[in-house]
């Protein structure tokens, strides 16, 4: 690996801009590897998951749900902030539950990402789920969506031509895509 002493940024003081319900904005002084200092403006989160639900038949459970700062309904895959304290499978369990009412008996783990690194410290932790089968949902107050169902192909058509623009939704169709081609494997565990 290489040294990345030249690249990194310390930490000087740290202002308080907004602390919400759901974010944290942040205005760090740091002070850069050439010792000027620079300003960092930046959103604070407790971290998600993502879950990538599988049906027996192939197809894919999706979300199709109206997306405030985006003024549109998007289709992506259950997601759900991390709770305080909380396991990020638990986690991954109870929002595919709670969102789309099917409970999974085979779970893995592909990764997290990063899906605004210049202005947000949020990873989303990436889930794969399979034998699936469904209880009910249990949506949280004021959560509107409708539970739909796609092939892997006809997801991939919608990442193509626009239709999915969602970052998380674009990261699961590509692990998906390679798990299905057999270039990348996951670790089912039950």
């Amino acid at each position: 690996m290489a040294d990345d002493s030249h690249l990194i940024e310390q930490l000087v003081s740290r202002e308080e801009l907004l602390e919400g319900r759901f974010l944290h904005v942040v205005r760090d002084t740091v002070r850069l590897p050439d010792g000027q200092t620079a300003s960092r403006e930046y959103v604070r989160h407790p971290g998600a998951v993502m879950v990538v639900p599988i049906l027996d038949d192939g197809r894919l459970v999706l979300e199709r749900q109206y997306r405030h700062p985006m003024g549109r309904v998007m289709i992506e895959f259950p997601a759900g902030k991390i709770d305080p304290g909380e396991d990020r499978l638990a986690c991954a369990k109870r929002e595919l539950m709670e969102e789309t009412g099917y409970v999974a008996a085979q779970w893995a783990h592909a990764g997290p990402l990063h899906n605004a690194i210049a202005y947000s410290d949020e990873f989303i932790d990436v889930w794969f789920a399979r034998s699936l089968s469904q209880t009910g949902r249990q949506l949280d107050h004021g959560e509107f969506l409708d539970v739909i169902e796609a092939s892997p192909d006809e997801l991939l058509a919608w990442c193509r031509d626009g239709t999915v623009t969602d970052a998380k939704t674009l990261v699961g169709a590509l692990w998906l895509q390679n798990i299905l081609a057999g270039a990348w494997t996951l670790d089912w565990r039950g």
